[in-house]
């Protein structure tokens, strides 16, 4: 099995839209697909990729026969390139909703057999050509030490309200999330959310921005911030919060599960792949519930396998938000995939201004 190790991150890739959306879609002959005994997936490398070999891609390939060539993620644009050229070499995208949402516009996947899924079992169901399969929780951190209850921001209110709950921030320097928290700040309804109130958000964060202490580009660096005392409170993911917990992680934070964003990561095969039959052999097998359990519980993510909670430890249980919390929002995967280069344009001037 190929192992690759890249430091791919999901707003990397985001990024890699405004290439493709240069150029028109026109798609090339594809070659033949042969019958193998492998695919190629496209993912995301380093200790994503590890955690993913073990627990999924190995067990795949003892049960199955077909073995995983795992490659780190390349941007929409490479991919875009093969379907052009008609040489497409990869078999499947693990990618972010957004990405799995824009490249379904531009037709880059193959149809979905509904009949693959359990769809009662889901909580997000497949769309027509790609298929959540994680899901990561987005909320506020803090040292539990520095600020027992009630000393800190539960919810996005609280962590805009800078009377109540003075201190230092760090905030991810990227729009989509941020954005959202804003509103929901300012009493913006999850159903009103979209499409978004772009410069009523940027007012709300007005308000915050001078005692925002960093704008955090690398996922763990609002986690080092917290652990170094460098910031009072973090708007982070809770599988890094639930990672200082354990054995290694430093200083223990704590998490808020009062008010949450959330976004799933998805699998899509591409058009034409070499080994469509054996790819989705392999989206199927990562969708059930004893493989999701398997698998998002040392990432520390939320299965989109209902079912698949109930094998969580009790320890891992106390990490998983509750889905259906009517105050959290799931972020809009066909919005951002409209909308994210005019988007986080609009959020980077912002910053620098």
């Amino acid at each position: 099995m190929q192992k690759i190790a890249s430091k791919v991150t999901r707003r990397s890739l985001l990024a890699g839209m405004a290439g493709v959306l240069a150029a028109p879609t026109v798609m090339g002959p594809s070659r033949a697909a042969a019958k193998s005994e492998s695919l190629t997936l496209i993912s995301y490398g380093g200790s994503y990729q590890d955690i993913l070999v073990k627990y999924a891609l190995t067990p795949f390939t003892e049960e199955t026969g077909i073995q995983v060539n795992v490659v780190p993620a390349p941007d929409l644009a490479k991919i875009k390139a093969q379907l052009l050229m008609g040489n497409v070499e990869w078999d499947i995208y693990d990618t972010t909703d957004s990405q799995a949402a824009f490249g379904s516009k531009q037709g880059f996947w193959e149809k979905l057999d509904p009949s693959m899924f359990d769809v009662g079992d889901m909580v997000v169901p497949p769309q027509s050509d790609f298929v959540s399969w994680s899901v990561v929780a987005i909320g506020i951190g803090w040292d539990p030490k520095r600020y027992g209850p009630g000393k800190h921001p539960a919810n996005f209110a609280d962590f805009f309200d800078l009377k109540n709950f003075q201190g230092r921030r760090a905030l991810r320097a990227y729009a989509e999330g941020n954005l959202e928290a804003a509103l929901l700040a300012d009493g913006v309804s999850p159903k009103d959310m979209y499409p978004l109130d772009v410069e009523r958000a940027l007012n709300v964060l007005d308000h915050i921005k001078p005692s925002v202490a960093a704008w955090s580009a690398a996922p763990q660096q609002p986690i080092t911030l917290l652990q170094t005392g460098e910031v009072d409170f973090s708007f982070t993911t809770v599988n890094r919060v639930k990672a200082t917990t354990e054995p290694g992680g430093g200083v223990p934070l704590a998490f808020s599960f009062e008010q949450n964003v959330f976004y799933t990561d998805s699998l899509a095969v591409l058009k034409g792949a070499p080994n469509k039959e054996n790819a989705m052999k392999l989206v199927a097998y990562l969708l059930r519930p004893e493989v999701q359990a398997r698998v998002t519980e040392p990432f520390g993510f939320i299965p989109v396998s209902k079912n698949a909670k109930s094998m969580f430890s009790d320890e891992s249980s106390k990490w998983l938000p509750d889905l259906n919390n009517p105050k959290s929002l799931f972020t809009s995967n066909i919005y951002w995939a409209d909308n994210f280069e005019s988007v986080s344009r609009r959020f980077k001037e912002w910053i620098v201004r």
